[in-house]
């Protein structure tokens, strides 16, 4: 299983929401340049980059800490948030995402996203699956949908898509564990490659997310709140 820390983005700093409300923002580093090399300095090799201020935006924002990452390390990098148009798709990879991660466009605007699958296949998409009781939630999780996980999921999968990060927003930044019951669910009813993300804080939570099959795991309050360190994380790298 692969181990995928998290940086998220607010005017360019690095931050943790609680269950994503922003007005819960705490700053754990003004410079997430420096996050990310201390993540590639103990052997990870993929990040997990989100700009906030995209996501509740028309577009994406902090597009260049996406490129200072991507230029001054080796980290495969999938960038989300604010990622809305054809114009933002082609800025996410120009600034260096490995692969762009999204969810409100694949609620909001089916056709566009089915385009983008067809254009850069679905080794470079990842479908963001981010719910609140089971509900999409877009735009930064500030509006929620009457589309339910596992079908959205299903839906896309028949698309082509491969790769899902699914977050349970009640569990995101909570420090009280990950929703196994609901990616136990996603995985017996289909076969995508299930990233789970949300409440991730102990190494027993990643032996247990390994063990029922998801693919990946992102970490990230559990990390700047020392709950997880790094050394303990490179060592399942």
């Amino acid at each position: 299983m692969r181990i995928i820390p998290a940086i998220d983005i607010i005017d360019g700093k690095c931050v943790r929401l609680s269950k994503g409300d922003y007005n819960t923002k705490t700053i754990y580093n003004e410079n997430p340049l420096e996050v990310a090399k201390e993540f590639e300095d103990h052997g990870i090799e993929f990040l997990h980059l989100v700009d906030l201020d995209g996501a509740k935006s028309k577009e994406i924002v902090n597009y260049k800490t996406l490129e200072q990452i991507t230029s001054a390390t080796k980290l495969k990098v999938d960038f989300g948030g604010g990622i809305k148009s054809d114009q933002d798709i082609k800025i996410a990879f120009e600034s260096g995402a490995y692969k762009i991660t999204a969810g409100s466009v694949a609620a909001k605007d089916p056709e566009l996203f089915k385009k983008w699958i067809e254009r850069f296949s679905s080794d470079k998409i990842i479908l963001g699956a981010d719910c609140m009781k089971r509900m999409i939630a877009t735009n930064g999780w500030l509006e929620e949908s009457t589309i339910d996980v596992l079908d959205f999921i299903q839906n896309y999968e028949r698309q082509g898509i491969k790769d899902v990060v699914c977050t349970d927003i009640s569990k995101d930044g909570m420090l009280s564990g990950p929703s196994i019951e609901l990616y136990k669910e996603i995985l017996s009813n289909t076969s995508v490659n299930l990233i789970a993300s949300g409440g991730v804080t102990t190494l027993k939570d990643l032996k247990e997310l390994k063990a029922i099959g998801c693919e990946g795991a992102i970490i990230g309050k559990a990390i700047y709140e020392s709950r997880l360190t790094l050394t303990e994380l490179s060592e399942l790298c």
